[in-house]
């Protein structure tokens, strides 16, 4: 006898929608809508998750300086309070008896080149972590993104201007806590240089003016803190991005720029930038 089970037309019924439940699924414009809510939900957050990846490299270049402010403090102390010597390259008559904080490193790709010429420095003693010469910013193949301001035991250019006082002892320096010594450099591609100079007198920025962190830079001051300087004025902004072969120096004269006045007072005291 027979006795496989028989359905009855509402268990038909049943199994029929159960084997075709795949079916049921998104719709192509239902799918599509999905992807375009994704899509929009993605353009609002990914320049939130870039400030905030921008705020902690911010972070980290702040650690650097204070390091290394730290480092320069330490050199001075041991060396009855002379600065290190401030700008990069090889010896010369002015200051036959220094050793740079670091050696000349720029205009070569040569990566040995450049990591002994933070070894062979006179600060690495007093810091001798490579990685803290360096904003995470930085572009690959930069050992070193931070320079010193002219004043501080550099060989500033004779025309920066009236006003220019080379400090070699730390007890030199007035007003510390306005007054910055390294300050992190380049941003749109552009070789560092032996210091950071700027004019005195004139509203005009002899190196540009850094823009690596977002609109602005990382400096830390002689009293040994750092800080973020942000850039108010657009003109710096868009000098600072500019590739150096399309610069044009007439663009470098910006009067009126209070950016130029704050950045030559930081780097020369509180008689620079005092022009109208």
């Amino acid at each position: 006898m027979d006795k496989r089970k028989g359905f009855i037309p509402s268990e038909i019924k049943i199994s029929n929608a159960a084997s075709k439940g795949f079916l049921t699924g998104f719709t192509l414009v239902e799918l599509l809508v999905v992807i375009a809510i994704i899509a929009i939900l993605m353009a609002i957050l990914m320049p939130a998750l870039n400030r905030v990846k921008e705020q902690g490299k911010r972070v980290v270049c702040l650690n650097n300086l204070r390091q290394l402010m730290l480092a320069w403090s330490v050199y001075a102390d041991e060396n009855d309070d002379k600065l290190v010597r401030g700008d990069t390259g090889e010896y010369d008559s002015i200051h036959a008896d220094e050793i740079p904080w670091v050696l000349k490193d720029y205009r070569t790709n040569d990566m040995d080149k450049k990591r002994n010429a933070i070894l062979d420095g006179a600060l690495f003693p007093f810091c001798n972590n490579i990685e803290l010469y360096k904003c995470p910013t930085g572009y690959p193949g930069e050992l070193r993104t931070y320079s010193i301001v002219d004043a501080m035991n550099c060989a500033a250019l004779p025309d920066c201007g009236p006003g220019v006082v080379m400090i070699k002892k730390r007890m030199k320096i007035t007003y510390p806590a306005s007054r910055i010594v390294f300050i992190d450099d380049g941003g749109a591609g552009d070789v560092h240089m032996g210091s950071w100079t700027n004019y005195t007198d004139q509203p005009r920025w002899l190196d540009p003016p850094p823009v690596r962190h977002g609109e602005g830079t990382n400096v830390s001051y002689a009293d040994g803190r750092s800080e973020y300087w942000k850039w108010k004025d657009p003109r710096t902004i868009k000098w600072g991005l500019k590739m150096k072969v399309g610069r044009k120096e007439e663009e470098a004269y910006q009067p009126g720029n209070e950016d130029i006045r704050m950045a030559q007072k930081g780097a020369w005291g509180p008689k620079a930038g005092n022009w109208q």
